[in-house]
């Protein structure tokens, strides 16, 4: 039996692009919403001390069967390191034999700002052109890669609670750094990428018929955005883990209006003039089809 590959973050950013990443998230989500998938959800467990979690998240589709092994540390912000790092496994659908290792972390990376970039095609308004990021972290500048694919903004703005990042970032990208409130007031499209444990964003804030892709917030008693931001038409890429994992859900007793996958198949309508909530978690599947992206990639290079 052939080894299996191995693929590290440098490998990796060779062979994955947002022009091909977008699209293949917006087939693995319909996929996923159109029951071709099987996929639970993710195993989380608590690594005290220091403070860290490690997930696991297994998939199963037509053309791939994988994990992804991930831990999240956010003491790591404190010591120079990614807070997520992981390691994706691809295996032969057909006989159960590994066919790659390769470092998860960028995939993780690129293909979490690509579905928000399949989100706010569908559902931010087409001429929109503010964009707000509350957060100034690498998934900040791969938000801005991504969303620049699908819509053209004019005017950047950004918020950290670490005033100096928000300000170096809008250095490199030629933005402008403020207060969140001043960022979000007026914005198209706002993005929530923090580490936060309780609400940055405020409802009141928010334009009639902007769109919210908010990333962070991935625990259960965890909130990036307040019960006002949560009363609009919310989107999520699994119900079923919103439902579980979601502190900005299940905080705010918030109704699911339905699954991206749903409404991007034709099963669900979302009136894209009202002001609609993307919230994000992050499956599988979509890091499966990142990798066979990658896996195909490479070896079509060879």
């Amino acid at each position: 039996m052939t080894a299996p590959l191995f693929l590290d973050e440098a490998q990796v950013r060779q062979h994955l692009h947002m022009a091909d990443l977008i699209p293949a998230m917006r087939q693995a989500l319909i996929e996923f919403s159109t029951g071709k998938v099987l996929q639970p959800v993710r195993s989380v467990m608590k690594v005290e001390p220091p403070g860290g979690f490690f997930g696991m998240m297994p998939a199963l589709a037509s053309d791939s069967l994988g994990i992804k092994l991930v831990t999240f540390y956010p003491p790591n912000a404190d010591r120079d390191l990614p807070t997520h790092m992981a390691m994706i496994l691809l295996f032969d659908r057909e006989t159960g034999a590994p066919l790659a290792v390769m470092d998860g972390r960028l995939i993780t990376e690129m293909r979490t700002a690509a579905v928000s970039a399949v989100a706010t095609d569908l559902l931010a308004p087409t001429d929109a052109h503010t964009l707000a990021i509350l957060g100034s972290g690498v998934q900040a500048e791969s938000h801005l890669e991504a969303l620049g694919v699908v819509r053209h903004f004019d005017e950047i703005r950004i918020w950290s609670r670490t005033p100096a990042h928000a300000d170096a970032l809008a250095a490199r990208i030629r933005g402008k750094a403020m207060s969140a409130e001043e960022a979000v007031r007026g914005a198209d499209v706002v993005v929530t990428v923090t580490s936060s444990t309780t609400a940055v964003l405020k409802g009141n804030w928010l334009k009639r018929g902007a769109h919210v892709n908010a990333i962070g917030a991935c625990r259960p008693d965890w909130r990036e955005l307040d019960d006002d931001t949560m009363n609009n038409l919310v989107v999520v890429d699994s119900r079923e883990a919103a439902e579980k994992e979601s502190g900005d859900v299940i905080l705010s007793k918030a109704t699911i209006h339905c699954e991206l996958g749903e409404a991007l198949a034709g099963k669900v309508e979302v009136d894209r003039e009202k002001t609609t909530i993307f919230k994000s978690l992050g499956m599988a599947i979509e890091d499966l089809a990142a990798a066979l992206l990658v896996y195909r990639s490479f070896l079509n290079r060879r």
